[in-house]
């Protein structure tokens, strides 16, 4: 089975252009003979960098205007934000893990999360998670998720399963896809470099997984011209501002495509399911290797909402 990695830029905070891109990057993909595609962190509409370049206080009502735009380009669920990928999905019969800004229409209708969805060759959406813990200055922006999403499923390429970014370092969110007998495991980014790159093949050797992870390639020559304070931002037209970095790791053993750096376009790998539960003979983080009389873990899935209404 052939897997894609991502490695372009969306159109940056534009919803509408970027989810065009996202279907074209699907058919792609799916003409490449790719049964599974893999899109960055936040690839809907594009990571908030923005909020690592402005000072804190000084810099807030900057933010502020950025934090609109990108708001006002986030996926709602509960108007179907997803649409046109799951029909995608469905159409060209490939399953689509997608990093997307989810704005919480349901309940708050301004509150963002940043999300990552799973979707199954057929167009549906088989899970959704939202990101357990925003780094640093993403609290600025994102709500904190919940364990309602922490699954993984079944899908036409494997039982498949996704933490965001710094969540991998998180031995305990690690554990629980884990648990669930994991196939691909999934890491969207907005991190590269050698320690990111470190800790995807530790987790395929820890998990005995195949490890997929990937950030958007994104140059300063990539950002429109005309979003606010794009010249401060951005003031270098020649700078990798992410160079990218996806990469595809073995069960227990090394890279078998990437790191693709400082390049766009699809990495392309060839796996082999099986293996991943053929490596755990020789050690099963949740199985003989456990030691349940000593270690347990409980995992709240509850959705955490703010008001019942009865």
């Amino acid at each position: 089975m052939k897997i894609s990695v991502v490695q372009y830029a969306p159109v940056y905070l534009n919803l509408e252009k970027s989810m065009a891109r996202a279907v074209e990057i699907v058919e792609e993909s799916a003409a490449k003979g790719c049964g599974l595609v893999v899109f960055p962190e936040t690839w809907l509409p594009g990571y908030p960098t923005f909020v690592w370049r402005l000072p804190p206080g000084a810099g807030m009502g900057k933010t502020d205007t950025l934090y609109a735009l990108s708001q006002a380009n986030s996926v709602d669920l509960s108007r179907d934000g997803l649409a046109p990928l799951q029909e995608a999905a469905r159409d060209n019969g490939v399953v689509v893990v997608m990093g997307f800004q989810e704005i919480d229409g349901a309940v708050s209708g301004s509150t963002l999360f940043n999300s990552c969805a799973i979707i199954d060759a057929d167009g549906r959406l088989a899970n959704t998670h939202r990101k357990l813990m925003p780094t640093n200055p993403e609290r600025m922006i994102w709500g904190f998720g919940d364990g309602f999403g922490l699954n993984v499923v079944e899908t036409a390429v494997g039982r498949v399963g996704a933490l965001l970014c710094w969540e991998n370092y998180m031995p305990l969110a690690r554990y629980a896809l884990y648990a669930q007998n994991i196939d691909i495991y999934v890491a969207p980014t907005w991190d590269s470099g050698a320690t990111w790159l470190a800790t995807m093949q530790h987790i395929a050797r820890e998990g005995g997984r195949w490890v997929v992870g990937c950030a958007t390639a994104l140059e300063a020559s990539d950002i429109p011209s005309d979003l606010p304070y794009r010249d401060e931002l951005f003031a270098n037209e020649s700078d990798w501002v992410n160079p990218g970095d996806a990469v595809v790791y073995q069960p227990f053993g090394g890279a078998v495509a990437g790191p693709m750096h400082e390049e766009k376009g699809l990495l392309i790998a060839e796996v082999d399911v099986s293996a991943a539960r053929a490596s755990r003979r020789k050690f099963d983080a949740s199985g003989h290797y456990a030691r349940p009389d000593v270690f347990s873990l409980t995992v709240n899935r509850e959705r955490q909402v703010p008001v019942v209404f009865q």
